[in-house]
């Protein structure tokens, strides 16, 4: 990256903002997170142990990796990672959002470091991760090309990325903005943009572009009779997770 060169949209940062104090509230905007959080923890786990040859049934299995969540919000995924013994940096372009973060961290006995500060400030100040947890942040920022170019650069050679976001098509305008924004009403009204939303396919090759080698991806998918979400290697159509490697 040259520069200061960002690739956050103020815009995007404000809806986040406003809601900063409400990350750890069960049943506040951040709901959908919280029922989501145990399946994408599952599907991390998995590929970082898969990575790294960690056995997940161990004590701190992933003790020595340094992993940063950027995006990280209010910790959701940050504290997971801390109590399986990574070292963590969790960053967000959102400055409210780090104080929540940190006192729940301490509430909880973690150390996390939290900082405010962007991806391309990071790898500007030449900072090196075995891993980078990119999660439903891609579709909020002004320039994917450039920001994902950023979380390479973040990673050490045969480091792991894993990015999730949401598919762009008719069923995701309606699960995701219609039936999440405006009949459930588990996010303020225009929290996402569907023409910010990428396909799997552009996902891959946005990934491929910025040096990075997509080795899997999953979907999403919401079970409504459970009131659960699931892991699925057919349905990517709403919400979907993705796993690249730096080469070494």
């Amino acid at each position: 990256m040259q520069g200061n060169q960002s690739t956050v949209d103020p815009a995007e940062v404000a809806k986040f903002e406003a809601m900063a104090a409400e990350w750890w509230d069960l049943e506040g905007k951040f709901k959908p997170l919280h029922m989501l959080n145990p399946c994408r923890l599952d599907y991390i786990s998995q590929q970082i142990a898969t990575e790294f040859g960690c056995n997940l049934k161990a004590g701190l299995p992933f003790k020595g990796l340094r992993i940063l969540d950027i995006g990280c919000g209010g910790g959701l995924l940050c504290e997971p990672m801390a109590r399986l013994g990574a070292t963590v940096v969790g960053a967000d372009a959102a400055a409210g959002n780090i104080p929540v973060a940190q006192l729940h961290a301490q509430q909880s006995g973690l150390d996390i470091d939290y900082r405010h500060i962007t991806a391309e400030a990071l790898a500007e100040a030449g900072e090196q991760f075995d891993a980078v947890l990119n999660m439903e942040v891609v579709e909020h920022v002004a320039s994917p090309e450039a920001y994902l170019l950023a979380c390479q650069q973040l990673l050490r050679p045969g480091g792991l990325h894993i990015c999730s976001t949401v598919n762009r098509n008719p069923k995701s305008f309606l699960f995701a903005i219609i039936g999440a924004e405006w009949v459930m009403r588990w996010l303020p009204k225009g929290t996402h943009d569907w023409n910010k939303f990428i396909t799997p396919d552009e996902l891959f090759t946005l990934l491929s572009a910025a040096g990075l080698t997509p080795v899997d991806r999953k979907g999403f998918v919401f079970q409504k009779f459970g009131w659960s979400w699931s892991l699925s290697a057919q349905d990517l159509s709403v919400n979907y997770v993705t796993a690249s490697v730096k080469p070494a």
